[in-house]
């Protein structure tokens, strides 16, 4: 499993890694790897970034080879998607930034944690598409990720096509933060890593916090909770301190 995926703290930076170069897939296994990393990042970490070894950043979820095949029976499968599904919670839940690093194709799983993640950076070169229903599968799956995170129009188009779309098309549709061309991809990254690093960590927090929970609340929830976390976030000793 380390060799399918790597997670190395760097610093205050973790780093997720999916190292299957020959079909650029994420398992199940590996996903569930990446469950436990996001659930306790902010343990160690201020950020989590997301990247992958190879051509493509993912193209898709694999069933591995140590698993058995799928159940014929609806209510038994239904547990053997909770590595996906779970996946998606702990981007969703992760009390620290996600940033995904986008090259290649980007495909169902990769289409969907890109939606989840809090800030992506796209090379121009980089693709995305919902390709299930050219497998006769419904993308339920990433619908979930996805159906607040675009638009309806570009979701619906996204998953009846199965097309690819550009990185400025992703862009358009809100599926990417920053179109980057492929030569200064990495640099950017590290900009924005190191400014965010700069950054104090309880308005970092408080901010993923809101946005993870405000959307989903009445326009009076949501005032009186940004007041709550406004004034306990600018009343920590972190935020006084000179930058």
């Amino acid at each position: 499993m380390s060799e399918q995926i790597q997670i190395n703290q760097d610093g205050r930076v973790l780093r997720v890694t999916f190292n299957r170069p020959d079909d650029n897939g994420v398992s199940d296994r590996m996903a569930g790897a990446l469950i436990q990393a996001l659930n306790t990042a902010h343990e160690t970490s201020d950020m989590v970034v997301i990247r992958s070894v190879g051509p493509d950043f993912c193209t898709g979820r694999v069933r591995g080879p140590d698993f058995p095949p799928a159940s014929p029976e609806a209510y038994t499968r239904r547990d053997e998607y909770d590595s996906i599904f779970g996946a998606y919670g702990a981007i969703r839940g992760c009390k620290v930034p996600v940033i995904t690093v986008l090259e290649g194709r980007v495909m169902g799983f990769g289409t969907a944690i890109t939606a989840l993640s809090d800030i992506s950076f796209a090379s121009d070169k980089a693709t995305f598409n919902i390709p299930e229903i050219e497998h006769n599968v419904m993308p339920t799956m990433v619908m979930s990720a996805v159906y607040d995170r675009l638009n309806r129009n570009a979701i619906l188009w996204m998953a009846y096509s199965a097309d690819f779309i550009s990185a400025q098309q992703a862009l358009t549709y809100g599926l990417v933060s920053q179109v980057v061309t492929a030569d200064k991809l990495n640099a950017e990254v590290d900009r924005f890593c190191n400014l965010l690093l700069s950054r104090p960590r309880p308005a970092i927090l408080g901010l993923k916090e809101y946005m993870r929970v405000a959307p989903r609340m009445d326009d009076q929830a949501a005032i009186d909770y940004a007041r709550a976390l406004h004034s306990m976030v600018n009343t920590s000793a972190a935020m006084k301190r000179p930058h």
